[in-house]
This record gives structure tokens, C-alpha cells and sequence, in this order.
């Protein structure tokens, strides 16, 4: 079982590589070779499916602190030495480590199209850590009713970005169309292990941090 002293060092861990590292996915990229002819796009697309994926590229360094501090909070103990919650805070850690395809496709795709990511990646990731240490901190109900709220937030953002991407960019739109896929299976799985349902101001409010950050993160 870890200590709480092996998940400071994890969480560290987590932003460093998250932000500085080259991201490595373990599943391969869901392009398909044959159609992935990015000499098809005009400058134009490109600009837009690059702003696109910069903002898909965000949300994904937004969920690497999300479950990086939910996890953490989890090994945290609670008032009167309450034990820590190391099955909660395992499977947050593989939600993440399945998220960390996303991080590497949208990464990849960003330099295939000649675009960066978000200058302000560290102020993106530490807000999501701050979110999601909270989140934590209010127990397993209301952490995985977080992440359900989240993945579902996130679902139907891609679905917008399915209907924005250029027709012609088959490689952009097969990644989000898979990282679709993904967040609805966190999504379930968050709801089957026992989700609570968050307060309806709760959800605006996470929607309009989440509309913030994917104006701002288009442009910079």
C-alpha cells in the first residue's frame, strides 16, 4: 500500500512529466495510414484543426491533474485517522494512465500540423489539480460524481469538435472520435463505482470554467 509520502512524490512526478515530458501512449495512435493525407488541408484547416487540437491537447493536460489529485486526495487521511482510500485512488491513477493516449495522440497531432500546444499549459494544469484536490477531499461519492460530470462535460465537447474539424483531416477527426469513446467509459465506469450526483450549480460552474479555458486556449 503506498504512503501518503510516496503519493507527494507521485503527484509531483505526474506534473512534471505531464508538462515537460514527452508524452508516450501505450495503445497506438487511432489514425488510419491510407487517409492520413495532410496535404489534402488548405493553410486555413490546418489553423483550424490545430487550434482545435491545442484545445483537445489542454483538456487532456487538465485530466492528467485532475486524477493526479483526486488519486492524491484519495491516499489522503481524513480527520480522526480515517484510512486513506487505496482502491479509489488505483483506479483514478489507471483512468489517468489511459488518459495519457489522449495527452500523446493530441500532442503528436499538434506537431503533424505544425501547431504548439497552450502556452499556458502550467496555470491550466495547476487550476485542474486545485479542482480536483477539492473534489478529493469531499470523499468517493462526490470525487467519482466529479469525474462523471467531467468525462460527460468533455464527451460532448469532442462531439462539437467532430462537427468544427475539417472534413478532410481523417487523422484529427479519428482521434477525437476515440478519445469520445474513452471519456464515456470513464464516465460509466465513474457512475458504476458508486458516483454521487453533483448539485446543479456545481455543473454550470464547471461548465463555465471549462468554456474559459477552451476560449482562451484556442488562441494561446
Amino acid at each position: 500500500m503506498s504512503t501518503f509520502s510516496d503519493a507527494l512524490v507521485v503527484a509531483a512526478d505526474s506534473a512534471l512529466r505531464t508538462l515537460f515530458a514527452v508524452p508516450r501512449a501505450s495503445q497506438p495512435c487511432p489514425t488510419v495510414p491510407e487517409r492520413h493525407d495532410d496535404g489534402a488541408l488548405s493553410t486555413e484547416d490546418r489553423r483550424l484543426a490545430g487550434a482545435l487540437m491545442r484545445v483537445n491537447h489542454v483538456g487532456e493536460v487538465c485530466a492528467q491533474a485532475l486524477y493526479t489529485a483526486q488519486a492524491f486526495a484519495a491516499r489522503w487521511p481524513g480527520p480522526g485517522g480515517r484510512a486513506s482510500n487505496e482502491a479509489l485512488a488505483q483506479q483514478l491513477e489507471e483512468a489517468g494512465r489511459e488518459e495519457t493516449d489522449h495527452l500523446a495522440w493530441t500532442k503528436a497531432r499538434l506537431d503533424e500540423l505544425g501547431s504548439r500546444p497552450s502556452r499556458l499549459n502550467p496555470f491550466w494544469y495547476a487550476g485542474a489539480f486545485g479542482l480536483g484536490l477539492l473534489a478529493g477531499r469531499l470523499g468517493q461519492g462526490p470525487s467519482l460524481g466529479f469525474v462523471v460530470e467531467t468525462e460527460r462535460q468533455v464527451e460532448a465537447h469532442l462531439a462539437s469538435h467532430l462537427d468544427r474539424l475539417p472534413a478532410e483531416d481523417h487523422a484529427s477527426r479519428a482521434i477525437v472520435a476515440q478519445m469520445k469513446m474513452d471519456e464515456a467509459r470513464h464516465a460509466r465506469q465513474a457512475q458504476q463505482a458508486g458516483a454521487a450526483e453533483l448539485p446543479a450549480p456545481v455543473k454550470g460552474m464547471m461548465r463555465m470554467a471549462a468554456k474559459v479555458m477552451t476560449t482562451v486556449a484556442h488562441r494561446i
